[in-house]
């Protein structure tokens, strides 16, 4: 897209949508997205990404991360078993071939997987503007490789991207997109050529990154906005359809003193009947089902 003062999309006031229903008269969607992230020892952790900005190798700024993927990642797998909840993945595909037994583990579950980058020591809005599309074909190729599906979301590491990306995700055949998170139903952005894209609701608050490291709320405090999030988007979803997105990393969810934190919000939520526990690709793909251009 050009350059622009808004997005590309219309300014459209949640209080004048028309009514969006989900599944079994659902009134709010809820997704879980694991950041499941490879961090290369021998490069520099970006300070958006919690590093401490010391050259590489920052041993402890990494092994913090690596804990997530030695120890955490399987604890939250069995709190999101416990409720039968596909997660959907943002996945580095730089992981595929370094820990390919997370990628075994989550095909065991029918997980979704979505590209987040090759690795999230390297941003979108950091490469050379001619290799963007490169670095996004290729790692939802090599997801595609590994797990037998082409992913069909995307989430941006950081959330970053440059004013080609929406563009060069739509030409990838993807077909949704987290890293606008400024609604709480999904919607559609015009791109070039015709194309489009739809914009999932993912959370920066419903985030146990700057939960955790840059607000410093407690594993029982980070629980209860989960709750509370999810109370107010249940009840406003009775009118119109809503989505609520819960952002996860391992290393820091996984941890033994916060990952009951997590199974007590779940089981929470899960109490209530107008759920729907859904991937990014299900909760699109009824949405698109019901949108009018």
């Amino acid at each position: 897209m050009q350059p622009r003062a808004y997005g590309p999309f219309e300014y459209t006031p949640i209080i004048h949508r028309p009514r969006i229903v989900w599944p079994n008269d659902a009134q709010l969607a809820v997704w879980v997205i694991p950041n499941i992230e490879f961090f290369a020892l021998d490069e520099k952790i970006p300070a958006g990404s919690g590093g401490s900005g010391s050259p590489a190798p920052d041993v402890p700024s990494w092994a913090a991360r690596d804990y997530g993927n030695r120890v955490g990642v399987f604890r939250l797998m069995k709190v999101l078993d416990k409720y039968g909840i596909r997660a959907t993945v943002a996945l580095n595909s730089d992981l595929c071939a370094h820990h390919p037994q997370i990628i075994a583990e989550g095909m065991k579950r029918d997980w979704e997987w979505k590209g987040h980058n090759q690795s999230n020591t390297r941003r979108l809005n950091e490469v050379p503007p001619e290799t963007e599309r490169d670095v996004i074909a290729a790692t939802l190729s090599t997801i595609e490789k590994a797990t037998g599906v082409r992913p069909r979301g995307w989430l941006g590491s950081g959330l970053q991207e440059t004013w080609n990306t929406l563009d060069h995700l739509a030409e990838e055949g993807v077909d949704y997109v987290s890293d606008w998170t400024n609604d709480d139903q999904p919607y559609v952005m015009d791109l070039e050529k015709g194309r489009s894209i739809v914009a999932m609701p993912y959370s920066h608050e419903i985030n146990d990154k700057p939960a955790f490291e840059k607000y410093h709320r407690t594993a029982d405090q980070f629980g209860e906005m989960i709750r509370r999030q999810f109370d107010v988007l249940y009840r406003e979803g009775a009118e119109n359809a809503l989505v609520m997105g819960i952002a996860l990393h391992p290393y820091l969810i996984g941890a033994p003193h916060r990952i009951d934190a997590l199974d007590a919000a779940l089981a929470h939520i899960a109490r209530h009947p107008k759920i729907w526990f859904a991937t990014g690709s299900e909760i699109a793909a009824a949405y698109k089902s019901q949108i009018r251009r």
